[in-house]
């Protein structure tokens, strides 16, 4: 009996002594080799990584046409780029990937309040009209779903992903510019769908997740991206 404790006992210690050593080896700072402040010690990334500037050329340029006067958002895809307008224009356009002249538009059945991004899995093309900057107030934030033989064909099955945000609960409205619920861009995964916010108040970027089927979501705040 007594031999059964000291192990217990023994084997606690020495569980708390590893647990105390790693939380002390931890060290917070910046663990980024390219940073201007890279700590080689840093275990734990603080965001507090600096970098120098940099100039970037571009190896071509092209116009684009008069009609696309804020392209949001950009999908490779059926050997064309296909983009859109900022608001109030309910078209896909599908550029040569060369001249980018339009080859063809597509309708959408839906109307465009503020189309901020686009993104595409196998069978799907998702347009994002999540845009929130106006009030930070949206309830009817919500992810179109066009499939994707359809819209070729230019008849497109459309159905619609609905969400709000797990941590908004004042919709009172914020005035322009003024909120952390704006949505700006989406990345289509295997089976979920993740959403990056403008945090005009914060200077941050939340990432949202929520599933890609068409209903009414909470998304989910999964992390928040000091950028």
């Amino acid at each position: 009996m007594k031999n059964h404790l000291y192990h217990k006992l023994t084997g606690l210690f020495l569980f708390l002594l590893i647990n105390i050593t790693s939380l002390h080896a931890q060290i917070s700072g910046c663990t980024d080799i390219k940073a201007n402040n890279y700590n080689a010690a840093a275990t734990i990334n603080d965001g507090s990584c600096t970098f120098g500037g940099a100039n970037v050329s571009p190896v071509s340029s092209k116009n684009l046409a008069a009609g696309l006067v804020e392209t949001s958002g950009l999908i490779h895809w059926n050997q064309l780029i296909w983009t859109h307008n900022d608001n109030r224009d309910n078209r896909l356009y599908a550029l040569d990937t060369s001249t980018a002249v339009v080859q063809n538009t597509y309708t959408i059945p839906s109307s465009n309040l503020d189309w901020e991004d686009i993104a595409q899995d196998e069978n799907y093309v998702y347009i994002g009209d999540f845009g929130n900057n106006g009030n930070g107030n949206r309830t009817n934030l919500h992810i179109l779903r066009a499939e994707k033989t359809s819209l070729l064909s230019g008849t497109p099955l459309l159905d619609t992903l609905y969400f709000s945000y797990s941590n908004q609960s004042n919709f009172n409205p914020a005035g322009a510019n003024n909120t952390d619920f704006d949505c700006e861009a989406l990345i289509v995964s295997q089976d979920s769908i993740y959403l990056f916010t403008k945090q005009w108040v914060s200077e941050k970027s939340a990432v949202y997740v929520l599933p890609k089927t068409p209903g009414t979501h909470i998304a989910q705040l999964r992390t928040t991206l000091s950028v």
